[in-house]
């Protein structure tokens, strides 16, 4: 995730990074057409290159993606035509590029003081931005955790001889993610935070 730098984009604080990632989001959206994803994405890579971001890690982020974007491809392809295959693929990597860029040029407590921040005029309709902060916060943190638990359990497949089975793979990986929900959710409840 975040990657210390010296960058202009680490230099610019949260709140411009996050409004210029929402307003991305927007233009991806409303602009059709293929070459307009192509350039949302040059326009991303460029955002990558301006944050120091090395050729390794923006290809690291968008290999999850890549099985993804093969179907979607073809999926698309087949039901709408290439243009518009090529225009919802590469509008997805433009976005997951300008989030990576997000994550990559800024630390996670700055993010998550931004938000917190900027939720605070919605008080007054209800809005608790402290209970939205831990909420980001530990999202940002099971997802990590659900990897580091999906790639243990795949081992312990393996282990057992039984690594094409989907079973001996899914089932205990869903009940160790729900027994660590309800971990952190009763020691957010020990200590009074959902109270």
């Amino acid at each position: 995730m975040y990657q210390p730098g010296t960058s202009p984009l680490h230099r610019l604080s949260p709140g411009p990074k996050l409004v210029g990632l929402f307003l991305l989001a927007i233009a991806v959206l409303v602009a059709k057409g293929p070459w307009t994803g192509v350039g949302f994405v040059v326009l991303a890579l460029a955002l990558a290159a301006l944050g120091s971001l090395s050729p390794s890690s923006v290809l690291r982020a968008l290999r999850p993606f890549v099985i993804v974007a093969v179907l979607l491809l073809t999926f698309n392809a087949w039901q709408n035509g290439w243009p518009r295959a090529v225009e919802v693929v590469a509008d997805l990597t433009a976005l997951i590029l300008a989030a990576t860029v997000l994550t990559a040029t800024t630390a996670v407590n700055d993010l998550l003081d931004t938000i917190v921040r900027s939720l605070g005029p919605f008080r007054r309709f209800g809005v608790d931005p402290d209970r939205v902060g831990l909420t980001f916060s530990l999202m940002l943190r099971a997802l990590p955790g659900t990897i580091e638990l999906a790639a243990e359990t795949r081992d312990a497949a393996r282990a057992r001889g039984l690594e094409r089975s989907i079973r001996a793979r899914t089932i205990p990986l869903v009940l160790r993610v729900v027994a660590r929900a309800r971990d952190t959710g009763d020691a957010l409840h020990a200590r009074g935070v959902l109270d």
